[in-house]
Order: C-alpha cells, then sequence, then structure tokens
C-alpha cells in the first residue's frame, strides 16, 4: 500500500500490531476464546485505521492534483469536496490562495494590456510631431526657400520641438504618480494665491484669444501648491481651448468646514454627451479636440487631485435646456470620504 510508505502511518501500525499482540497473549491466558476476541478486535480497528488512513490520503493526494492543475493554467477547477476536520481546514486555505492566485493574475494580465496600450498610445503621440519635424527637416534643406519661409518654417520646427517636451514632461508626471513616488506637501495659502499660480501661465494667451477671465477665491487651501495648480491650470486651459474668442472663464473658489471648492467655467460649447464619461481618461481626445490636444491634461489633473483626497466632475452648464459652457467642480475634502 502506497499509504504504507509514510513513516509516521508505517511506525504507528507497527505499534499498533505490538499492542495487538501484548493484549491478545494477556487475553489468551484468560481464556483461548478471550484470546480469539482480542484478535478479532484488534485485527478489526488495524483495518479500520488503514482504511481511514488510506481514504484521507486520497483526498489529500486529490488536492495536490488540484493544486498542480491550478499552478499550470486550469482555473475550473472545484477544490469543494472535503468536510471533514483538518482536511476541510486545508481545503478552506487552498481555495483563498486559488482565489487569491486568480486575482493577482487578472490584474498581472490587466496590468500587461494597459502597459501595452499605453506604449502604443505614447508612440503615436510621440511619432505625429516626429512625422511633422522629418517634413520640416526636409523643407528646410531646399536651396530655393525665401528668408521669410525659412523663418517660419524654423518657428514650425520650435513649436513642434516644445509639443514634444510638453509631452514627455507631462507623461514623467503620470508615471510618477502612477509609480507611487509623488509625495505631496501640506501647504496652507489663500485661495487667491493658489488660482493666481494656476492661471499666470495662461493669461497671455487668454489675452490673444480676447477672453475675459473673473476670478472670485476666498479662504485658505491646504495642500500641494506646485501640484494643485498645474492641475487647475491644465482644467482653466481646456476650458479656454474650447471657448471661442471673446469669450468668458469664471473661477469661484470658496471654504467650506467640510471641503475647498474650485469651480471652473467657461461659456464655450460645453461637452459632447459621449465625451462626458471619458473626459478624464488618458489619451482620449473629444470631438471638439484640436489637433495639438494629447488627451493627457485632464488625466494628470484627476491624478494629482484624487492624490489629494480630491474629486473633479465636469458637466455642462445649461440655461433653458440649451448648453451654455462647461463646468468643471474640483472638491479637496478635509476627511476622508
Amino acid at each position: 500500500m502506497k499509504v504504507l510508505r509514510n513513516k509516521e502511518v508505517f511506525r504507528t501500525l507497527i505499534l499498533y500490531i505490538l499492542v495487538s499482540v501484548a493484549a491478545t497473549v494477556i487475553a489468551w491466558r484468560a481464556g483461548e476464546d478471550n484470546g480469539l476476541l482480542m484478535l478479532l478486535i484488534c485485527a478489526t480497528f488495524i483495518i479500520i485505521y488503514l482504511v481511514s488512513t488510506s481514504l484521507r490520503y486520497r483526498q489529500i493526494a486529490r488536492l495536490s492534483w488540484d493544486v498542480d492543475k491550478i499552478l499550470h493554467g486550469d482555473n475550473h477547477i472545484d477544490l469543494d469536496k472535503c468536510s471533514e476536520g483538518e482536511l476541510a481546514i486545508l481545503q478552506s486555505e487552498i481555495y483563498k490562495m486559488t482565489v487569491r492566485l486568480r486575482e493577482q493574475q487578472q490584474k498581472l494580465l490587466d496590468d500587461k494590456i494597459y502597459l501595452a496600450d499605453s506604449i502604443a498610445d505614447i508612440s503615436h503621440q510621440i511619432r505625429t510631431p516626429l512625422t511633422s519635424i522629418n517634413l520640416v527637416v526636409q523643407m528646410l534643406t531646399k536651396d530655393d526657400l525665401t528668408e521669410e519661409r525659412r523663418c517660419q518654417l524654423f518657428r514650425e520646427l520650435k513649436e513642434l520641438l516644445s509639443r514634444i517636451d510638453h509631452l514627455i514632461t507631462v507623461l514623467l508626471k503620470i508615471s510618477k504618480l502612477d509609480a507611487g513616488t509623488v509625495e505631496f506637501k501640506r501647504e496652507n495659502v489663500p485661495m487667491a494665491d493658489l488660482v493666481r499660480i494656476a492661471t499666470e501661465p495662461l493669461l497671455i494667451p487668454i489675452e490673444l484669444r480676447n477672453q475675459e477671465l473673473t476670478v472670485n477665491a476666498r479662504g485658505e487651501f491646504i495642500g500641494d501648491v506646485a501640484w494643485t495648480g498645474e492641475a487647475v491650470g491644465n482644467i482653466v486651459k481646456n476650458c479656454m481651448e474650447h471657448t471661442p474668442n471673446g469669450g468668458k472663464l469664471m473661477i469661484n473658489a470658496t471654504t467650506t468646514p467640510l471641503y475647498t471648492e474650485i469651480v471652473i467655467e467657461d461659456n464655450g460649447c460645453g461637452i459632447d454627451k459621449e465625451d462626458l464619461p471619458h473626459i478624464f481618461e488618458r489619451f482620449y481626445k473629444g470631438k471638439n479636440s484640436t489637433d495639438k490636444s494629447f488627451g493627457i491634461g485632464l488625466a494628470l489633473a484627476r491624478m494629482i487631485i484624487t492624490g489629494q483626497n480630491g474629486t473633479v466632475k465636469a458637466e455642462n452648464v445649461m440655461e433653458q435646456g440649451i448648453v451654455s459652457g462647461a463646468r468643471f467642480v474640483v472638491r479637496f475634502y478635509k476627511g476622508t470620504v
């Protein structure tokens, strides 16, 4: 029997046999019938022990076989077969381990797919300006270019290189946030200063578009000013780009006992219904996006905001049932939500 290969079982069996022989000899001295009865009882107990041990080892062998199949990729194993004490506990632990392994396997698969998609998106985003740079360089090699055309091509080349630099910078920031290596500071500044830091790089583009920026900021902000300023700035930039020349941009920032709120509105064309559920997704470009858009500004903004116990929501401003602009509501909660 295979079960006798186990040294513990073999030693226990030898002990039972020795005890049975001793008990039979003692009973035999009291009478022949007593000796036969004792021999029968001891033999029965030994047989019961061997049968029960053999059955238990078969169940253990089945569990071992199922675990081996799981390790080789079979995810459809039914481990709910054992109902007795120690084996039931072992089965329960194996089931927990199997569920965790399946979850980790699925997570690794999802991460692998996400990484492949991200690399493909990044490659596409970088390849587009690189292709344009290649064309501009080829045009600059021509001998019959006028000085005016040459200067125009140099400006285009500079703009394309600036776009690539901006893209790489943003992607590096997103990678740091994904990796969890960013430690947000806890700074206390007036809300007006935060809004000023966020909008300062956009004041000239807003002026060139003849747009009106209205700011109403009250209270104090507690958080990382640099990162938050970039997040709010990305949202304001998105509103600016989707508002026509001569349009209006409004920023209202307030503080309550529960949260700090920043509401950014414009009177542009609003957000398409199909774009609303995806507007904060990485590399997603809406129907009204320009060719210069990478689709990562709002994604970065959301990562920065949520990383500081905040939320951001996009919606359309409605007036008499007509879309009259877009609204972004940013909240930084002072406690856990």
